[in-house]
C-alpha cells in the first residue's frame, strides 16, 4: 500500500474551508513524517482557483517529492451540501484540476438514483482523458455502506469510476458494522481513507444519514482500537490484495495542531505499509 495524508489534517472538525496551517508549511511535515502523497481539498485549491495557485501548489509538491492521490475540488463535495453532485453535473473543472496537480483520482457524489446516469457520462469523459472517478462511503449519499457501495459500482458498470472506503463513515451509517465487509469491495476499491470515531449522541458534530436518522460523532485520537482497529483494517485489505492509496484522513481534535496531528498519523499507519 501506499501511503497518503489528508490535508484535511490542517481542517478543524467544524470547518473544511479553512486551513489552520498553508501548503507551504504542510507539505515539507507530511514529507518529513514519511507519506508519500497529499489528498488535496478545496481548502487548499479547488476548482475556482487561480491557474497561478494551482501552479504554486503544485511546485510545492513537487519541491517535497510528493503527489497528490485524490483531488476533492470544492467545498460542497467536502461537506455534502445541496452542490455537492455539481461535479457530476459538469465534470470539466474537476478533471482540469486533477490533470493540473498530476493526479489520476477524482472524487465526485451522489445523493439520488437519478445521479446515477450524470455518474455515467462523467466517467465516460473522464476515461478520454485518462482519469478516474472516486465515490467515498459517506452519509447521506447512495454510498454509505458496502453493500451501497456494491450496487452502486455495478449500476454505474464503468471500469474508471470505484468506491473509496472511508472507515468512520461507514460504521456510523452501518446498524450491524463488520469490519471484514471491505473485503467484498477490495475489487472494486480506489483509495481507502481513515479517521478515527466513536459514536456519541451528545457531540455537536453530527450528520443525518440516509440508513440510520441523526448521528453524533466524537473523534478519538488514531491509535484507539477500541471502535476501529486501524492495524486490522490494514491487514484485512492486504490479506484481500488491496495494494493502493492508504489515506488519513483525520480532522484536528481539539487542542490539536497541525504538526502533531501529522506525527500522530505518521506513528500509527507509517509502521503497517513499511517493509
Amino acid at each position: 500500500m501506499k501511503l497518503s495524508l489528508s490535508v484535511r489534517v490542517a481542517e478543524s472538525a467544524k470547518r473544511k474551508d479553512v486551513a489552520d496551517l498553508p501548503i507551504e508549511a504542510l507539505a515539507p511535515l507530511a514529507k518529513a513524517a514519511g507519506f508519500q502523497a497529499l489528498s488535496m481539498r478545496a481548502s487548499v485549491v479547488s476548482v475556482t482557483s487561480p491557474p497561478a495557485r494551482v501552479q504554486a501548489v503544485k511546485q510545492v509538491l513537487a519541491r517535497e517529492g510528493l503527489t497528490v492521490s485524490m483531488v476533492t475540488g470544492d467545498i460542497p463535495l467536502a461537506a455534502n451540501n445541496a452542490q455537492a453532485t455539481d461535479a457530476i453535473r459538469n465534470i470539466g473543472p474537476y478533471l482540469d484540476l486533477a490533470e493540473a496537480l498530476d493526479c489520476r483520482l477524482v472524487r465526485v457524489m451522489t445523493q439520488h438514483e437519478s445521479d446515477i446516469a450524470l455518474v455515467q457520462r462523467a466517467a465516460d469523459i473522464a476515461a478520454k482523458r485518462n482519469l478516474t472517478l472516486a465515490h467515498m462511503t459517506h452519509w447521506g449519499t447512495l454510498i454509505e455502506t458496502v453493500e451501497d457501495a456494491l450496487r452502486v459500482v455495478h449500476a454505474v458498470n464503468r471500469p474508471n469510476f470505484g468506491a473509496v472506503y472511508e472507515a468512520a463513515n461507514t460504521m456510523a451509517c452501518t446498524p450491524n458494522f463488520d469490519p471484514e465487509a471491505v473485503r467484498q469491495l477490495v475489487p472494486h476499491l480506489v483509495n481507502v481513507m481513515f479517521q478515527n470515531v466513536h459514536k456519541d449522541p451528545a457531540s455537536p458534530i453530527g450528520f443525518r444519514s440516509n440508513r440510520l436518522g441523526q448521528v453524533g460523532l466524537r473523534y478519538v485520537p488514531l491509535a484507539d482500537r477500541s471502535v476501529l482497529d486501524a492495524a486490522a483494517m490494514v491487514g484485512t485489505l492486504r490479506e484481500a490484495g488491496y495494494d493502493g492509496w492508504l489515506t488519513v484522513h483525520q480532522p484536528l481534535r481539539d487542542g490539536q495542531t497541525v504538526p502533531t496531528a501529522i506525527t500522530e498519523a505518521a506513528a500509527v499507519f507509517g509502521p503497517f505499509i513499511r517493509p
